[in-house]
C-alpha cells in the first residue's frame, strides 16, 4: 500500500493518502480545499488515479476538497450517512466496509465530537483514522455540533480501543506537530480517557474546558454540508495563460515541451544557464532570442526580465528553471512556469 500523511498548516489537519501499487487506484481522507492543487500534483506524480474522497465528519475548522476533487476527477464522495451531506455518492454507515482495489477500510461510529464521526480502521487493523474522535493524547471537543462527551466516552472505550494495542492511530489534526500514536498508547497515556478513567472522570474533564468558538464554523460547517462545494456552485478561478500549467508537489508551475514549441513567440523565454553551457543553433529559431540570465545572478537581475509577457524559465534538467520561477513568484511574477524535463524533454521530444 502506497501511504502518505499530508498537513495543511493554517487549521492544523491530517490528509491521508492511501493508494495501492498494484492496481493504481487511491482514495483521501479529509481533504482540505485550499490544498487540492497540492494533493492532485501528488497522486499524479505517484501515477495514481483517485477514486474516492472521504470526510472522517462535517468539520467546522475547514471546508472539505470533497465537491472539487469529484469536479476534477470524478471521483466519488463518502462520509457518514447520518450527515446526508450534498453530493454524497456513498452515505457510510457502522460496520460497512468500502475502498478501493488494494484498499478496503471499515467505518466504524465515533460520534461524540460530532453525531456523524465515523472512523476509519484498515482491513488488516494496523492503521485507525480517528478523525476528530480520538486526537494523539486529547479528543475532540464535545460542546457544539451535537457533540455528547459521554457518547464520546463510549465510542472511544467500545469502537477504538477494542482495536489491537500495535494499531497505529492517524487522527484528523494535532497542533503539536506529533503525527501518530497507537491504539496501545491511547489506552494508557491518554490525558483524558486513558488509564483508569471512566465515564465521569472523562465527562467531567470535558465539560470543564470551557474553549473558544471555533473560528471558521459558520463558514465550514454549511460548505461541509454541502461536501464543500462553494454557496453559488462555481469551480474557484485558477490561472488560464497556458493550458498545459501544472503545478508539481513541489509547488513548481511547469509547461510541457509541445505547449511551449506552440506558444514560444508569445512568451519571455529565461534561460538561466551559465555561460559556458549554451552552444549556439543547438535549440529551434524560436529560442535563438531567448533572454540569457544566469541562475545566481537571476535574483539581482530580475527587473530585466520584461513584464509584459509570460515567463518560461528554461535550463539543462528542468531542475534550475524550477528555481528561477519561483524566484520570480517570489518577485511578484504571476505568469511564470519552468520547462517541464528542462531542454533534455524538448530535444528529445
Amino acid at each position: 500500500m502506497i501511504f502518505r500523511q499530508l498537513f495543511d498548516a493554517a487549521s492544523s489537519t491530517y490528509t491521508y493518502l492511501l493508494g495501492c501499487a498494484e492496481s493504481g487506484e487511491a482514495l483521501l481522507i479529509d481533504p482540505v480545499f485550499e490544498q487540492t492543487q497540492r494533493d492532485l500534483a501528488l497522486i499524479r506524480e505517484l501515477g495514481l488515479q483517485l477514486k474516492l474522497v472521504v470526510d472522517t465528519h462535517a468539520h467546522a475548522d475547514h471546508i472539505t476538497a470533497a465537491w472539487l476533487l469529484k469536479q476534477k476527477t470524478g471521483c466519488q464522495i463518502a462520509s457518514a450517512a447520518v450527515i446526508n451531506a450534498q453530493h454524497q455518492d456513498l452515505p457510510l454507515r457502522h460496520g460497512q466496509l468500502f475502498g478501493v482495489r488494494g484498499v478496503r477500510l471499515e467505518a466504524r461510529a465515533t460520534p461524540g465530537h460530532t453525531d456523524g464521526c465515523l472512523s476509519y480502521v484498515l482491513a488488516d487493523q494496523s492503521m485507525v483514522f480517528t478523525g476528530d474522535a480520538l486526537l494523539i493524547r486529547g479528543c475532540g471537543r464535545s460542546d457544539f455540533q451535537q457533540g455528547n462527551a459521554a457518547t464520546l466516552f463510549h465510542s472511544i472505550t467500545e469502537q477504538l480501543f477494542t482495536l489491537p494495542d500495535g494499531c497505529a492511530v492517524y487522527p484528523a489534526h494535532d497542533y503539536n506537530g506529533r503525527t501518530q500514536s497507537s491504539i496501545g498508547e491511547e489506552r494508557r497515556y491518554n490525558a483524558r480517557v486513558g488509564g483508569q478513567a471512566n465515564e465521569t472522570d472523562f465527562v467531567g474533564y470535558m465539560q470543564a474546558m470551557n474553549l473558544p468558538h471555533p473560528k471558521k464554523i459558520d463558514e465550514a460547517v454549511p460548505a461541509n454540508l454541502r461536501s464543500g462545494c462553494p454557496a453559488d456552485g462555481q469551480l474557484p478561478a485558477e490561472p488560464d495563460w497556458a493550458d498545459d500549467l501544472r503545478v508539481t508537489y513541489a509547488g513548481v508551475p511547469e509547461v510541457g515541451a509541445e505547449w511551449l514549441l506552440q506558444h514560444a513567440s508569445e512568451l519571455t523565454l529565461l534561460d538561466v544557464r551559465h555561460p559556458g553551457e549554451v552552444i549556439p543553433g543547438e535549440l529551434p529559431a524560436p529560442f535563438a532570442t531567448a533572454l540569457e540570465i544566469p541562475l545566481d545572478q537571476l535574483g539581482e537581475r530580475h527587473n530585466e526580465v520584461p513584464g509584459d509577457r509570460p515567463v518560461i524559465t528554461l535550463c539543462r534538467s528542468g531542475r534550475r528553471s524550477a528555481l528561477a520561477a519561483s524566484l520570480l513568484q517570489a518577485e511578484g511574477v504571476t505568469q511564470v512556469a519552468s520547462l517541464r524535463g528542462g531542454l533534455l524533454a524538448l530535444a528529445h521530444g
